[in-house]
């Protein structure tokens, strides 16, 4: 058996690793940096099959570009196939009015539709001589790790998060002889996630008693739901726009993915929904708005942060991570942001909180002792070596983009 690493080895970001045993090469992730502008993994050579972790573009937004050149089909969970097409139709869009070149069409997308093919955890697919098997990753609803067996195991996570949260259960170790594991947390644990909940609603309660917004800039998959979660233990006026208001009812069409469907919907019957513009004046007067981009780089936030930029009693709530060039990241290293061509200096208050649903350095670890492989291959993270350096007794591999791997 044989690896190699398109994308997403050396780096968080544009995933894409080929799997090789005898005449069967299999794709798992073929990822997209949605950065300024994006980057791309290595061009995939023809595939019969890819198997998609989960919708976030860095795991699947460059299948469309597979399905349109190799006619490859594409094997992921219900949810994760509806919300990957959402945001793959939105990058495509974001291209359009950024003058980039995209790397695929509208007919692509059409193509990478006709080659979907949806199955289940637990559901088996023969591959040749392989057989995969997929498992919960946790991370975000639908999410899969996939187990590969033929002459030996082999486990690739994807993304993966082992901590139960409001949204979806936690990923369970898979005994493996090769664990292909993400590393986006090594060396870095998060802190208390209750502590975080409390710490967070905490702060919007200052914010309000003070007279101002939170405005909470959420990704659309997965952080848009857990904030929602999270803030109907508050009892707060919350009011939500962009993206994810589409990813919620895809969620709620599949609520075999979530932990509750139930409390989901009862805390997205707590919100208003933004519909029109007069419902985003309306959203300035409430206590929090939860609203994309997650990073501030477009959609409603912009809209919203020229509103509160030079309020001191309002806040910027930061609940993911912000890549380097993002106008999160610059807010956080400067103290601007770009917004309408021009840097603007902000002046309400920001603070980040860590809602990470990826696990941090000691989940990987008890997850990677649970799996018991004897060799380990850490991929997906820039500190992976924080983590190589513990695995006493196993055999680690760090990839690096475009060489190939025996197992």
């Amino acid at each position: 058996m044989e690896i190699q690493f398109l994308g997403g080895a050396t780096e968080v970001g544009r995933l894409g690793m080929l799997l090789r045993e005898s005449s069967e090469t299999l794709l798992f992730d073929y990822g997209m940096l949605p950065r300024d502008p994006p980057q791309y993994p290595m061009k995939a050579p023809p595939v019969d099959r890819v198997f998609v972790s989960h919708s976030h573009l860095d795991h699947s937004g460059m299948v469309p570009w597979l399905c349109g050149r190799h006619d490859t089909e594409v094997i992921l969970t219900p949810p994760t196939a509806n919300v990957a097409d959402l945001l793959q139709e939105d990058s495509l869009k974001v291209a359009n009015a950024e003058g980039y070149d995209a790397p695929f069409d509208e007919s692509d997308i059409d193509a990478t539709r006709r080659n979907t093919r949806t199955v289940d955890f637990g559901d088996n697919i023969d591959a040749g001589p392989l057989q995969v098997t997929l498992h919960s990753a946790g991370h975000i609803p639908g999410a899969a790790m996939f187990e590969v067996n033929g002459s030996q195991t082999t486990v690739f996570t994807g993304d993966l998060h082992t901590l139960t949260t409001d949204l979806v259960k936690g990923a369970r170790p898979v005994p493996c002889d090769t664990l292909v594991i993400e590393s986006t947390y090594a060396g870095r644990n998060h802190p208390d996630r209750l502590k975080t909940q409390h710490e967070f609603l905490e702060k919007i309660r200052s914010v309000n008693n003070r007279g101002g917004i939170a405005l909470i800039p959420a990704f659309a998959v997965g952080r848009t739901q857990d904030m929602l979660l999270t803030l109907a233990a508050g009892k707060f006026d919350v009011w939500l726009d962009g993206m994810g208001k589409k990813v919620n009812n895809i969620y709620m069409d599949h609520p075999e993915y979530l932990r509750s469907a139930k409390k989901l919907r009862e805390a997205m019957n707590r919100v208003q929904v933004v519909r029109s513009e007069r419902g985003s004046r309306q959203a300035l007067e409430a206590d929090a708005i939860v609203t994309t981009s997650g990073m501030l780089d477009g959609g409603p936030i912009i809209r919203y942060l020229q509103a509160v930029r030079d309020d001191p009693r309002s806040a910027i709530l930061l609940t993911g991570y912000q890549v380097e060039g993002s106008n999160g990241r610059r807010l956080m290293d400067e103290g601007f942001v770009e917004l309408d061509g021009a840097d603007v200096k902000i002046r309400c208050e920001w603070q980040k909180f860590d809602f990470s649903a990826h696990a941090g350095h000691d989940d990987l670890v008890r997850f990677i002792d649970g799996c018991d492989p004897q060799r380990v291959v850490l991929m997906h993270g820039d500190h992976r070596e924080a983590l190589a350096e513990v695995l006493e007794g196993r055999e680690v591999l760090l990839p690096v983009e475009g060489q190939r791997y025996t197992l």
